[in-house]
């Protein structure tokens, strides 16, 4: 792997001059180690020719901490009224190309993603190279969702999921999410990768599910009451924030 650094925002009054940290994915087998650094990939540039990874405040499930919560209860008991199933398919025996998933994913980002989901986008996502296998769920005989995932040597990452929002009232999303972890643990894998974890939005990862850790920048730490903390205070986010984020770190390198 390559790891790089790309300026980014300065400001002189708090001596905050911030790079963002990328990396460059060389072969598969760094998977693992790519992850376990916080990087997670990119996928917002479509002209990039090279597989991009970013460095962010992610959240993964230790798995060997990992155990049902109430929550998780409450969503499977709920949803046996449709009875949902799935299926893991490797990559190489999915067609990607196939209209009827390529509109299920559109429609769903239309919908779902903030700033939308072009076509561009989309086939671009597919084209990653580390994606390894899809998790298809079924209800009653017809598609419900989609789950693109990367897993690698005892790593799974839980990238993009898609689902019929007709079965929203269901809990559909968290019980596709509760059952890829599931799975993870059922068959030994050591670590779930859930993506980014910022505002207050995203908390509902840390409410459902056990085993939790984030990484922090330097570290993954188990402490959910902070990660709570930085998830609150992300919508009010200024550079007197980061400095002082980065004073607490230096004050605890010195102890």
């Amino acid at each position: 792997m390559k790891i790089f650094k790309s300026e980014s925002f300065v400001d002189y009054s708090t001596y905050t001059f911030n790079y963002a940290v990328y990396c460059i994915k060389e072969k598969q087998s760094e998977i693992p180690e790519i992850y376990n650094k916080g990087f997670l990939p990119y996928s917002n540039n479509t002209k990039l020719a090279l597989e991009t990874y970013y460095l962010a405040r992610s959240l993964r499930v230790d798995l060997d901490r990992f155990k049902d919560s109430s929550e998780n209860r409450r969503v499977e008991k709920k949803i046996l009224e449709i009875n949902p199933s799935f299926k893991v398919i490797p990559i190489s025996e999915f067609d990607m190309d196939q209209k009827e998933f390529v509109d299920f994913c559109l429609d769903y980002g239309k919908n779902r993603f903030s700033e939308g989901l072009e076509l561009d986008r989309l086939k671009y996502i597919l084209s990653a190279k580390s994606i390894s296998h899809i998790f298809e769920f079924m209800v009653e005989g017809k598609i419900a969702g989609y789950v693109i995932t990367i897993i690698e040597n005892g790593t799974l990452h839980y990238w993009f999921s898609f689902f019929d929002l007709n079965y929203y009232k269901f809990s559909l999303g968290k019980h596709m999410m509760f059952n890829v972890i599931k799975w993870a643990s059922d068959n030994n894998l050591n670590y779930v990768y859930l993506g980014t974890c910022y505002g207050e939005k995203s908390l509902y990862k840390v409410r459902d599910f056990k085993g939790l850790s984030f990484f922090d920048g330097n570290q993954w730490t188990s402490d959910m009451k902070l990660l709570k903390q930085k998830c609150k205070m992300d919508q009010s986010f200024t550079t007197d924030y980061f400095k002082q984020d980065t004073d607490l770190f230096l004050e605890r390198l010195s102890q």
